[in-house]
């Protein structure tokens, strides 16, 4: 274990030093589009007042398009010609949502400021404001992407994390990313809002390992997601990933780990697979203090935000998110 986890910290290391040479800049709009982030944040307000569940698919959103190609955008895309789309990988499929409202600011921004804002800030912006209006952190959003010319179908296939993984398997996605155990710690704090379908989680509660340790106060929670989520069908049925603030950003998400409440199995592993490592404790800190996490989360999130961004020439500024330019 502590081999592999050496091997991990290396890799790290070298996806460091490979993306030092990629940087984003805070007020890249000033000039050109000095309304950009009032846009956006009235957009995402009004969409997130109507429908709460708004603010975790544009965090979501984000976060899917950053793990495959970098933060380009390409998640945006739409099967065309010779692009086949990332929509319709296994993680994104009949689950990632939020498209509609990109599209939204974008024709929004468009209209006050032509081809200068790429999709990719767009979506950066609209995940940070997200979370402030459900009662998250803000953060600095350092912008100057560029939109990609290709989406990756098999990479969303291959280098988003699935609810099932191990510990071990987090550890070495995130570490493909450039990101550490401190932002798989953190980023994963981003399930206090949200929710998740029943074909994500079934294989944690009809697991006999989950029945055997659950204790009687559990009981209550167990039966609930039995209820909805029955060992065949109902795939789609949604459950929140935080069952006691589902709509709140705070650490609750981590209060509920502590208890093995967590939703996914890629949730609990944090607590059950490093008892006593730096990752467990990070979770009980979490717990314990709502500003250590907010102040991690947003330190990872600018972190994250610049995966193999596209700078200066590279890619595009695309006029319609869904396609790249004729």
């Amino acid at each position: 274990m502590a081999i592999v986890r050496l091997l991990l910290v290396i890799l790290f290391v070298i996806n460091g030093i490979e993306r030092s040479n990629q940087s984003l800049v805070l007020d890249y709009y000033k000039e050109s589009c000095p309304l950009l982030e009032e846009i956006v944040r009235y957009i995402v307000k009004t969409k997130v007042i109507r429908q709460p569940r708004v603010a975790a698919q544009l965090l979501r959103l984000h976060f899917h398009d950053c793990f495959v190609q970098g933060c380009d955008g390409s998640v945006l895309l739409d099967s065309n010609g010779v692009i086949v789309s990332e929509k319709g990988a296994n993680p994104n499929r009949n689950s990632l949502r939020g498209f509609e409202v990109i599209d939204d600011i974008k024709a929004a921004v468009e209209e006050a400021c032509p081809w200068t804002v790429s999709c990719a800030d767009i979506v950066a912006i609209a995940a940070r404001d997200s979370v402030v209006l459900r009662g998250g952190p803000s953060w600095e959003v350092w912008l100057g992407r560029r939109d990609s010319l290709t989406a990756s179908f098999n990479g969303a296939n291959k280098f988003i994390p699935t609810p099932n993984l191990s510990l071990d398997a987090l550890i070495a996605n995130f570490a493909q990313q450039g990101l550490d155990t401190k932002d798989l710690v953190a980023l994963s704090g981003s399930h206090t809002i949200g929710v998740a379908r029943c074909v994500s989680f079934r294989k944690r509660i009809y697991n006999p390992g989950f029945q055997e340790n659950i204790y009687e106060r559990y009981s209550e929670f167990q039966d609930s997601l039995k209820s909805i989520c029955p060992r065949t069908g109902n795939d789609n049925e949604l459950a929140p990933l935080d069952y006691s603030t589902p709509t709140f950003f705070d650490n609750h998400y981590y209060e509920n780990l502590v208890e093995s409440k967590g939703l996914l199995h890629s949730d609990n592993v944090l607590v059950l697979e490093d008892e006593g490592g730096d990752i467990q404790q990070r979770v009980w800190a979490y717990a314990k203090s709502r500003t250590f996490f907010f102040d991690s989360f947003a330190s990872s999130m600018i972190k994250m935000g610049n995966i193999d961004v596209l700078t200066g020439v590279q890619g595009e500024i695309r006029k319609d998110c869904r396609f790249i330019n004729a």
